[in-house]
């Protein structure tokens, strides 16, 4: 009859998934004649647990090339913009202790889908997309099965010096030089 024993240790107790797009409305100090190009960069993001979900904050700074005065210029905006991704968990360990450890990966880095001049010739909308994949981590509790016989006797790891001397070590190549 085998004893069991409990074990405490860490291990994703929580996932949760999310995809978001969203619209962003920047105003060039020029009216736009049309968008030459549009990039997201300098992402960065923090996690944190509230409840049940984990709430992802983060920055990114959208850069849009555009040309303006009838195409004659051109000039590029930057904005930062602000942004907070609740994402619901999906416990597998509803009784886990200390489940405050959040490790939040980005699936897919925030970039621009489309910008577009707004109806009104003005402003710039650029459609960006992102998403995360956020996993918790808690203590929680395992069952092993303890075997009842000593197994030191079972395992075999002496080996004396008659052994290694039989050793071939004609397969080790020599660098050259040495």
């Amino acid at each position: 009859m085998a004893e069991f024993r409990e074990i405490i240790t860490k291990s994703v107790v929580a996932k949760g998934r999310k995809f978001t797009q969203t619209h962003h409305t920047i105003c060039p100090p020029h009216h736009p004649s049309s968008i030459l190009g549009c990039w997201i960069i300098n992402h960065e993001y923090k996690a944190k647990k509230v409840a049940k979900r984990v709430e992802v904050y983060g920055t990114y700074e959208i850069n849009v090339w555009y040309s303006h005065h009838d195409n004659t210029k051109t000039s590029v905006v930057t904005e930062k913009v602000e942004y907070k991704d609740v994402i619901k968990l999906k416990y597998r360990d509803e009784q886990c202790f200390e489940d405050n450890e959040v490790i939040a990966r980005v699936q897919q880095q925030p970039n621009c889908c489309e910008a577009v001049i707004s109806k009104n010739g003005h402003k710039i909308i650029v459609q960006a997309e992102r998403e995360f994949l956020v996993e918790v981590v808690g203590e929680t509790k395992i069952c092993v099965a303890v075997h009842p016989h000593d197994c030191e006797d079972d395992w075999d790891c002496d080996f004396d010096d008659e052994e290694y001397e039989k050793l071939d070590t004609d397969f080790i190549e020599q660098e050259e030089g040495r």
